[in-house]
């Protein structure tokens, strides 16, 4: 109970503000579906019953649906077999979401183009070596086409789409298909915010590096295949600037 002295009001109290009553219905939906407890397909209960569990209105049952959809989470479809469904997201989503997060956020305080180079290295120097021990023929075939296609970009402005085309192929070729959602976007980024012009001598270097990489892969040698994109993503780092 606030205390008030004497000729003065009551001071005010340090609570918390709590959250609009549909931001908290989202937030636990969101929560079941995030621990499973939904699982994509699941057709959620109809708005009143919901409205009945939580102890609100219809409306904000809706509004709550509607912040879930936005995010991605849920779908609502008409007709005697409609309804709200928790969503099946796929890996092109993910990596949507996160291209346009760190897209929003790049080159600020937050996240500088420093930070975004050393977060490729993390990815891509050990998936080199996932590559090594993994790839198959076809991502060798792949790799190779990519490379011959790179020379005969070079001096155009589809030179950088070879050049992640090749870096894709490694990622696929790493069998882990988080690494790949993961990079993408970064790619992205990096070209749309970062690259610089053209330099003919340097694509040449680029070209090299992949080389010396399709061979550590080809291979089997992932040590070397590890070492060798440490060095190709150092030697290119200075193709980007802020």
């Amino acid at each position: 109970m606030a205390r008030v002295t004497e000729g003065g009001a009551a001071p005010s109290l340090p609570v918390t503000r709590l959250r609009p009553a549909y931001q908290q219905v989202a937030d636990q939906l969101r929560d079941l579906i995030l621990d499973g407890s939904l699982a994509p397909g699941d057709r959620l209960p109809p708005e009143n019953e919901i409205g009945g569990n939580f102890g609100v209105s219809r409306s904000t049952v809706r509004e709550a649906l509607r912040v879930l959809t936005s995010q991605g989470l849920v779908r609502t479809t008409r007709g005697t077999t409609g309804g709200t469904f928790v969503c099946r997201i796929a890996p092109d989503q993910i990596s949507d979401y996160l291209e346009v997060g760190l897209g929003l956020m790049s080159g600020s305080d937050d996240l500088p183009l420093v930070a975004i180079l050393e977060a490729r290295e993390l990815l891509e120097v050990p998936a080199a070596a996932l590559a090594a021990e993994r790839r198959e023929e076809r991502h060798l075939e792949a790799l190779r086409t990519a490379m011959d296609r790179e020379k005969r970009s070079r001096g155009r402005s589809s030179k950088f789409r070879e050049h992640r085309d090749f870096h894709n192929v490694v990622m696929d070729a790493s069998g882990n298909g988080l690494l790949t959602m993961m990079t993408e976007p970064v790619f992205h980024v990096l070209r749309t915010r970062f690259l610089k012009p053209e330099q003919p001598e340097f694509w040449s270097l680029v070209d090299d590096d992949h080389q010396l990489i399709i061979d550590r892969i080809e291979a089997g040698d992932g040590p070397g295949a590890s070492a060798a994109m440490r060095t190709h993503l150092g030697n290119i780092r200075g193709a980007y600037r802020e």
